[in-house]
């Protein structure tokens, strides 16, 4: 397996790896499908095989792949056989429904998705069908674990193309959605060259975790996972996929492969303790966990301390990953309340609304900058409110760096709601709600939770004489074809939503009366 020429983009990193670590080892567990142990080498040829076939299709630079997929091996082919094709790879979550998924996919005007044939309940091709008229989608396949399918047979294939597109690692290489503070998701751009910045980065700060092996819990079709099962493909480092979150299971697979590190949010750091001591597990194996995505409870971290696990707060998105993170000999005072320093290679500065430097210790937005920031997102209109003059990303968040240099987040300027890691934009839960029938308007606020980090709480003006109930409000949400982590959990119907002197809501004050 030879080498590739340096400047080719994921594949060549694909291919190194591969030829390096081919027995490195992956494992994908499913509460359905059991487990599924496959090495690097074997993923690889099947990813080009994929490759060679979407050539032969006409797939090749600048069309999308999308995959639409849980944690399973078929991702990584089709990651892999887009890169050797020169297209561009898109993740998407497999918890979205019609009105997300149309939305992407016209966007993004993907050529190709793959998806399973049925997930949780969900009927993929019915799935496709609701989404309507898809002109540039002009490749579906299926996946089935558990019998042959259209996506196994491209991994069989033997089509007549042999070389990998001319790509560049500077080319955008990787697309994710995510939701901001517009209704609309938003396509970040990714190229080789950011994403595997993030890789060296990640190794370099865990360059002192022995024969280190990782469970990832995150799904694939959001940036953390996707990131994880990248990792893999580059590196070699053993790696436990979970197909769905299960905190018993966690623990029981920490325990019995010896796994030395993991991430999750607050959720899952939580389960996995309850779940070690109700099962009698041990997690001594863990030499560190990362938390991140959401808000992290102090008495969280200092619980994981309390059990000898060194827990570290990270700060990053979809856009720049990892932008902070603390490392394991960090004092636990900084550990427990910042999330961290930059990470190798980027940058923060703290600015006030003219985008001026503040001095050390005063809260400002937090702009970014390093070698994983992101290109630019598919909408360029978006790029305009995004960056400030030499490549900062204005991230809108708040926060301020401490004399020692780590940063601590105090506030939001986006109005993003983060549950269970999932970020949500408020203003898209708000007009499906203003949808209803008899609502004149409606806002939507996060409410803390232990587990997930954060709940939804809409609060709804009502027309006069009309009435609203939880029940009713979530069954709309459902019939909209809504993501389920979109609905709210909490209704309060409120007389005049509390607004400032230009006509907006004044969160502020919901946030004050949420309980």
């Amino acid at each position: 397996m030879p080498s590739m020429p340096t400047d080719r983009g994921f594949i060549n990193a694909f291919a190194v790896a591969a030829e390096k670590q081919p027995e490195a080892v992956i494992r994908f567990h499913s509460p359905d499908a059991g487990e599924r142990v496959m090495m690097l080498v074997d993923i690889y040829r099947k990813g080009c095989r994929v490759g060679r076939a979407l050539q032969s299709m006409g797939i090749g630079k600048g069309d999308v792949v999308a995959t639409m997929l849980p944690g399973w091996p078929e991702w990584l082919t089709a990651f892999i056989g887009a890169s050797y094709a020169g297209a561009v790879f898109m993740p998407v979550s497999t918890i979205y429904k019609t009105r997300e998924l149309s939305f992407i996919l016209r966007q993004s005007r993907a050529s190709v998705i793959v998806t399973p044939t049925s997930y949780r309940g969900v009927d993929y091709a019915r799935l496709l069908e609701d989404c309507g008229d898809l002109p540039a989608l002009n490749h579906r396949f299926l996946v089935d674990p558990s019998a042959p399918s259209s996506w196994h047979a491209l991994e069989e294939s033997e089509s007549a193309g042999t070389t990998p597109a001319e790509t560049s690692s500077r080319d955008v290489a990787f697309m994710v959605f995510t939701s901001g503070t517009t209704s609309a998701p938003k396509g970040v751009l990714h190229s080789a060259s950011t994403l595997l910045g993030e890789i060296e980065a990640q190794k370099a700060a865990r360059a002192d975790i022995s024969n280190e092996t990782i469970l990832c819990p995150w799904p694939p079709g959001h940036v953390a996972g996707a990131l994880q099962m990248l990792r893999f493909l580059v590196s070699g480092t053993p790696l436990i996929v979970m197909e769905k979150w299960d905190a018993a299971e966690a623990a029981r697979l920490i325990e019995t492969h010896k796994a030395t590190t993991s991430s999750g949010t607050p959720f899952h750091m939580a389960g996995l303790l309850d779940a070690a001591e109700e099962d009698g597990r041990s997690l001594s194996s863990l030499q560190s966990y990362v938390l991140g995505a959401a808000p992290v409870p102090a008495a969280l971290v200092q619980a994981c301390e309390d059990r000898g696990i060194v827990t570290v707060h990270s700060y990053g998105s979809s856009e720049h990953p990892t932008v902070t993170m603390a490392a394991n000999d960090d004092p636990l005072e900084k550990r427990l309340h910042t999330e961290g320093r930059p990470m190798h290679g980027n940058e923060i500065r703290i600015v006030d609304e003219a985008g001026s430097d503040l001095p050390v210790g005063e809260p400002g937005e937090i702009l970014t900058r390093g070698p994983e920031r992101f290109l630019g997102y598919l909408d360029k209109d978006l790029d305009k409110q995004a960056f400030l003059p030499g490549g900062w990303y204005r991230t809108g968040d708040v926060g301020r760096l401490d004399e020692d240099g780590f940063l601590l987040i105090t506030d939001r300027k986006k109005d993003i709601i983060i549950r269970g890691g999932e970020n949500i934009s408020s203003r898209d839960v708000e007009d499906v709600a203003r949808l209803i029938s008899g609502v004149r308007d409606s806002a939507a606020v996060a409410v803390p939770d232990d587990r997930l980090g954060e709940r939804i709480k809409l609060f709804v003006e009502m027309e006069s004489g009309e009435t609203m109930t939880l029940d009713a409000m979530q069954a709309h949400y459902r019939a909209q074809g809504v993501a389920s982590q979109k609905i709210p959990e909490f209704l309060e119907i409120i007389d005049t939503l509390p607004r400032n002197d230009n006509g907006k809501v004044l969160k502020v004050e919901l946030r004050n009366r949420r309980h």
